[in-house]
């Protein structure tokens, strides 16, 4: 859309609230309205301030006076709110003349969109499209609570196993699915059929073209809806946008969706698996007939680049503490730095295919925790890396390894490099090598070290509080 056709959208369906959004540096959508009088023309262009210093990984105090430049393209109506409202995502820049004003570092759009242009500036390629899975949990209540004499958090599900002896006084009628058993389960054990449907029709309304919708592994409420992957920016535009709907949806309905990767213990984490491919002049690049799973070479040489900056993407593509409680080794978990095809134990996984349109790579280690600017700008990187220096995954350790990862011996485990093990080694890892996100100015060396700062004092708050278990464990000692 123009900024004349949103004027026109707006103005057709009597719309009153006009909602900015944009991202934090962590990735969580953040906005303010104004009544749709403001909105003009020339305001696609000029931007409204706003006070930069109170978003997580902007602005000091000091030098707060930041815009928000709306992007014309991603309107839309919002389904949510009572006043009809037009909502616009929106890039963030420093005050300045119209048309001139110079675009902020820590902007993770920002970052996206200079990925893009680094990547048509190689010459490799022009075009890259990443296609996430986030997983996520619905649950029926949600408590928490952190203090100084108090620790807890409980949720519960009306498809939990744990409710197989009913809540109170109310009725169980039973069809509650196993630890682990959720995948696939028709009604009435999948209670959430509908409430799924409506949420992918409310996306399909939004302009995301949803492919499938299923309930997952975990038995107490997790789900998965896949949509058609999409141009980087444009899929990570999508995929808050995908949040933002799920989560709502389920709150019409007095449900909560969350999307933390290991929500419950003893039962499937949450994972986000992200497809990538790279794309020149309208034909795929990734697909080479009678290689292995029918890679090219330039395909092969983007897996060792990630494969092997691997560790420091983790800081990225596992973002938060409680990312490790699901990349945790021996629990089916995708840890092991190894490329395989249709091999769901590896890190990256080839999905089976004879399309040279269809072949791509799958990485698996990621969850919706991620800020998806960031996390497909880096993942661009370390291909365009490896593809660069022809890091060749075989060369280098990194399989193909076609056998069940899960099953190997801890001798045979020991000859193959795993994520690290916590968010303060990934963060560590990302000081250690980040030049490669360096090239060509699409990440900043303040970006990373703003980054680094919020998410070790994540990690120090988790480190300093007491953990229920650790009472059970250590309180008669």
């Amino acid at each position: 859309m123009t900024p004349e056709e949103v004027l026109k959208l707006a103005k057709e369906n009597g719309v009153k609230i006009v909602d900015f959004k944009f991202s934090d540096l962590p990735g969580t959508w953040q906005h303010f309205s104004v009544p749709v009088h403001v909105l003009s023309e020339d305001l696609f262009s000029e931007g409204l301030p706003f006070d930069g210093s109170s978003v997580r990984g902007f602005q000091t105090i000091n030098e707060s006076d930041m815009l928000v430049i709306p992007d014309a393209e991603t309107a839309f109506l919002d389904p949510f709110t009572n006043v009809p409202t037009l909502s616009l995502t929106c890039d963030i820049a420093h005050p300045g003349a119209a048309g001139s004003q110079k675009p902020y570092s820590r902007d993770p759009r920002y970052i996206a969109r200079k990925a893009e242009e680094y990547l048509r500036s190689t010459g490799i390629a022009d075009t890259a499209f990443f296609g996430p899975e986030a997983e996520f949990y619905i649950f029926d209540n949600v408590r928490y609570a952190s203090g100084d004499n108090i620790q807890y958090a409980e949720v519960d599900s009306d498809e939990a196993h744990w409710n197989s002896k009913g809540r109170d006084d109310a009725r169980n009628l039973g069809h509650l699915m196993n630890v682990k058993g959720g995948y696939f389960p028709v009604a009435p054990s999948d209670t959430y059929q509908d409430l799924r449907s409506e949420m992918v029709l409310n996306l399909e309304a939004l302009g995301i073209s949803v492919e499938a919708h299923h309930h997952e592994v975990g038995a107490a409420g997790q789900c998965e809806i896949d949509y058609k992957f999409g141009t980087l920016l444009n899929t990570a535009d999508k995929l808050l946008l995908f949040k933002y709907v799920i989560k709502n949806t389920a709150r019409k309905y007095g449900k909560s969706v969350t999307f933390m990767p290991k929500p419950i213990y003893g039962d499937n984490g949450s994972g986000m698996h992200t497809h990538q491919s790279l794309w020149k002049g309208g034909k795929p690049l990734f697909y080479e007939e009678g290689g292995y799973a029918n890679l090219s070479q330039l395909a092969r040489y983007y897996i060792g680049g990630v494969l092997t900056h691997a560790p420091s993407i983790l800081a990225i593509a596992a973002s938060s503490t409680n990312s490790y409680k699901r990349l945790v080794p021996g629990f089916e978990a995708p840890v092991n730095l190894v490329f395989s095809q249709g091999n769901r134990s590896a890190a990256i996984r080839i999905p089976r295919t004879e399309s040279p349109k269809a072949t791509r790579v799958e990485f698996r280690p990621p969850d919706p925790t991620a800020n998806p600017y960031l996390l497909f700008s880096a993942l661009l990187m370390a291909g365009l890396d490896g593809i660069r220096n022809e890091i060749d995954p075989s060369q280098y350790g990194y399989g193909p390894v076609d056998k069940d990862l899960y099953s190997m011996t801890k001798a045979e485990l020991s000859e193959i490099s795993s994520v690290p093990g916590s968010l303060d080694e990934s963060l560590k890892a990302l000081e250690n090598d980040h030049a490669f996100l360096l090239e060509g100015g699409v990440f900043t060396s303040d970006v990373l070290e703003k980054y680094v700062d919020l998410k070790r004092e994540q990690a120090d708050q988790v480190r300093l509080r007491p953990a229920p278990i650790e009472f059970s464990m250590y309180y008669d000692a």
